[in-house]
């Protein structure tokens, strides 16, 4: 009877597996064709399969589940049949009845659900592995299905549809997979295995092999292996791939090195990278060492744990797959870096969550940096730049030493790497300046000691290695103590030895004419000198007056290195130009000391003497007319014996003249006050204040850069003033104008005076008189020897002249004062309204000109 049911089942199996077929190839298949043996194997091997589906076995969820399907795809009327029939269904017991309701119902259900599939290929529905049943299995098997036992000779393939031994399920199963490994395996996992270890150290293995079109390692597409195993081997490889690239990168830096495109930081890096591929060569070897074991099957048991399959070697890989990516990405990011900007640019890779790879990242950076960080102490504790291949952020160029401070060093913004800030890199950049400076310049070494105490303010040491990458605090703070040091030790420097101090108020008393009495005493004797033309005056004959002027003043008690340094200048002159044109002062500012009395910031200061020197001769000759102005010159008696007009004429010059001195002086007062006070005094107190306070040879230099430039643009030298500068110039031509006016009116009235005395002495005195007329005589517009009417005809003309040149001088003078005055209020700089305010403090231009 068993016989029997199993081949009624065999031989509905066949007609099923002929119909599927015939529908698929619309003919009758053969019998007899290798396909329709495939196909009988396949739907055996599905009908013995041991696996059960993962839902409970109800029928009645199978049934409702299979009436909302039919229901949600708009078959309803389907729905309500499939319901009435399995009421049926459900109810039939007994004999003859179905008992596994549940599995009918399921089976439906998964015939339903793959129809569609069914019908697109016959090829593609057989998607499960074939056993690899042989023709001789095959017709084994089917002389089982037909009811010949052959289980006496020996059951060693094949499907057993039936059996009734349960201790045989196992390993029947265990058989079969392991046939249908064997099936669709041409190469063994072991051998894949030991290929794929090859790839990730660079090797190509039998089997796997690197491919240059796909830039990769992979399989060959003549091995025949699972869709699945080519894919975890490809994936594998990607190590061997990134393996490749990195040990590319670490031999071709290294075949170039020492090239400057390399330097010590890529050489770093590279020893760093070499240095984890070292631990990765250890777990390859290990790795090898269990590759040796063979892989168990399923149904075996290893002999020992240590096997080594591909998706073990997936888990092995897991890390260093991590590594050597993030090594990969930073060897194509370094391709074209070196020095700072490469370790900055590996820096920012560490920025990571993860702390496998922020560990990782950490400890490379040590390597990296390790000659960076050791350039940067060098630089601040002993100021040698040891750059060779130009990787430090901070450079250096040959210049002369008053050069030394200002263009000596910079920094490159494209070496500063990211973890040192922008603040930090010009500490570090001045400490080391500030050591150079003391070494060329200054020619002192008490900037080791200060260093060494740095280093132990900072709990570091001088020796070399002691700061490292991630000890960003301990680097700050040893630059902090360093430059704090340092700094205190340069400025200590210039104010004691060098004694800045004393020199800045040196210039300020000589080229800014502070120093009253020398200034005065300098102006009296070079005055006759400086009236000559200047190609004619001699620099030698101008030191010796100046070298006189000091010792006629409280100058001499000056220190004499200071006096050394205070030297007569004539500069360029053109055809015409007098000495007061050309004269000038200039102190010699030698080393460090020019460091802040700069080539360029003497030119500042000696245009900024040439505009006091101006003002000062402006003054010094309005003092002059003063003293030819004398209130006693026209009470002599002599112009008493005049004519009335004559009189009137002469009294309304003489006032014409003293009015407008009085206008003059006014203005050039209140302006030199206003220069002296305001400005240069002013400026000066802020310079002190600021010096007191200055930390290091920068800010000493921002000050003094600040009082210069005060002075300069309160005192209308600025670019901004420079109409108002030329305006002043003319004002200061026309006060000179006026004092040789004033000069040829006065020497008239005195030759007037004299003429009148002589006209009424006694006859001894006439004839003496007229022997010293004869020696005057010869000149042209000689008053002597001329009668009473001649005389006063003659001083009738003279004192119009001169009225009428005094009152065209006045207009042109009040017409350019008013001019100068208009233009102060819209000057930029808030002093210069200070002296608008000062030159019109009565307002009495304000309301003759109200637009002033």
């Amino acid at each position: 009877m068993e016989e029997e049911d199993q081949r009624k089942v065999t031989d509905l199996v066949i007609e099923l597996v002929r119909r599927l077929l015939s529908q698929q190839n619309s003919q009758n298949p053969n019998l007899n064709s290798p396909h329709f043996s495939q196909s009988l194997r396949y739907a055996l091997r599905i009908l013995s399969s041991r696996l059960t589906p993962s839902i409970s076995p109800d029928a009645d969820a199978i049934a409702e589940s299979i009436k909302r399907r039919l229901a949600t795809q708009g078959n309803s009327s389907d729905a309500l049949t499939f319901a009435d029939l399995y009421t049926k269904f459900a109810s039939k017991n007994g004999p003859g009845s179905v008992n596994n309701k549940w599995a009918v119902l399921y089976l439906l259900k998964i015939v339903s659900e793959d129809r569609k599939t069914a019908k697109n290929s016959m090829d593609s529905s057989f998607s499960l592995p074939n056993l690899g049943l042989n023709d001789d299995e095959m017709g084994n098997n089917l002389r089982v299905l037909n009811g010949k036992d052959n289980r006496e000779k020996g059951w060693k393939n094949g499907v057993l549809l039936v059996s009734k031994d349960p201790e045989n399920l196992r390993e029947i199963s265990f058989r079969e997979f392991r046939n249908l490994v064997k099936e669709e395996n041409e190469v063994s996992e072991e051998v894949l295995v030991r290929d794929v270890l090859y790839a990730c150290q660079g090797i190509d293995g039998k089997y796997v092999k690197f491919d240059s079109t796909l830039d990769g390692y992979a399989l060959s597409d003549l091995v025949k292996v699972p869709r699945a195993t080519r894919i975890i081997v490809r994936k594998l490889c990607e190590l061997g791939w990134l393996f490749r690239k990195v040990k590319g990168y670490i031999s071709e830096s290294m075949d170039r090195f020492p090239a400057e495109d390399v330097g010590t930081v890529g050489q770093a890096f590279c020893a760093a990278l070499q240095d984890e591929l070292s631990e990765y060569y250890k777990l390859l070897a290990v790795l090898e060492a269990q590759s040796m074991n063979p892989v168990p099957l399923v149904s075996e048991t290893a002999s020992s744990g240590n096997y080594l399959s591909l998706r073990r070697l997936s888990v092995w890989f897991a890390e260093p797959m991590v590594k050597m990516r993030l090594m990969a990405v930073l060897v194509d990011k370094c391709k074209v870096l070196r020095g700072g900007a490469m370790a900055g640019a590996i820096h920012l890779h560490a920025q990571h969550g993860d702390p496998l790879v922020h560990d990782f990242m950490r400890r490379l950076l040590r390597r990296v940096c390790s000659p960076l960080f050791e350039m940067v102490r060098s630089w601040v504790l002993e100021g040698e730049l040891e750059d060779i291949y130009a990787e430090f952020f901070i450079v250096g160029q040959p210049v002369k030493a008053e050069s030394l401070w200002r263009e000596g060093y910079r920094l490159h913004a494209g070496m500063l790497p990211s973890f040192i800030s922008q603040s930090l890199a010009q500490r570090i950049l001045r400490t080391g300046k500030s050591i150079n400076f003391l070494r060329v310049c200054c020619d002192d070494r008490g900037w080791a000691d200060a260093a060494t105490e740095a280093a132990a303010a900072a709990g570091t040491t001088t020796r070399r290695g002691g700061l490292g990458y991630g000890e960003t605090d301990a680097l700050e703070s040893l630059v902090m103590e360093a430059a704090k040091r340092i700094d205190k030790h340069l400025l200590d420097v210039i104010y004691k030895r060098y004694k800045f101090k004393e020199h800045c108020l040196a210039i300020k008393r000589y080229l800014l004419l502070g120093q009253g009495d020398f200034v005065q005493y300098l102006m009296d004797i070079v005055g006759p000198e400086l009236s000559e033309p200047a190609n004619t005056i001699s620099s030698f004959k101008l030191a010796g007056l100046l070298e006189s002027a000091i010792r006629s003043s409280n100058a001499q008690y000056d220190d004499p290195d200071i006096l050394d340094r205070l030297r007569v200048r004539m500069m360029p002159h053109n055809t015409g130009d007098r000495g007061w044109d050309v004269f000038s002062l200039e102190y010699d500012a030698r080393v460090p000391l020019d460091t802040v009395f700069t080539e360029s910031v003497m030119t500042r200061y000696l245009r900024i003497f040439n505009f006091l020197w101006k003002l000062r001769r402006v003054e010094h000759a309005l003092i002059g007319a003063w003293k030819t102005m004398k209130p006693n010159c026209i009470t002599s008696h002599a112009f008493t014996k005049l004519q009335r007009a004559v009189k009137l004429q002469l009294l309304s010059t003489l006032r014409r003249c003293q009015v407008l001195w009085d206008e003059m002086n006014h203005f050039v007062t209140n302006l030199q006050y206003y220069i002296m006070f305001e400005v240069l005094e002013v400026s000066w107190s802020n310079f002190s204040n600021e010096m007191e306070v200055a930390k290091d040879l920068d800010d000493l230099l921002a000050a003094h850069e600040k009082y210069l430039h005060s002075i300069v643009e309160k005192s209308l030298l600025g670019e901004r003033s420079q109409t108002l500068y030329k305006s002043l110039f003319v004002l200061f031509d026309l006060i000179l104008q006026f004092r040789s006016h004033a000069d040829r009116l006065y020497e008239g009235i005195h030759e007037l005076q004299s003429r009148t005395v002589e006209s009424s002495s006694n006859s001894r005195d006439k004839s003496k008189s007229s022997r010293q007329r004869k020696d005057k005589s010869s000149e042209p517009g000689s008053w002597i020897s001329e009668g009473r009417k001649a005389l006063t005809q003659r001083a009738s003309e003279f004192l119009q002249n001169m009225g009428q040149d005094l009152d065209a001088l006045a207009t042109e003078y009040t017409s350019l004062l008013e001019g100068f005055l208009a233009q102060l209020p819209v000057q930029q700089h808030i002093d210069l309204k200070f002296l608008l305010f000062r030159l019109d403090f009565t307002e009495f231009y304000s309301r003759q000109h109200p637009t002033v």
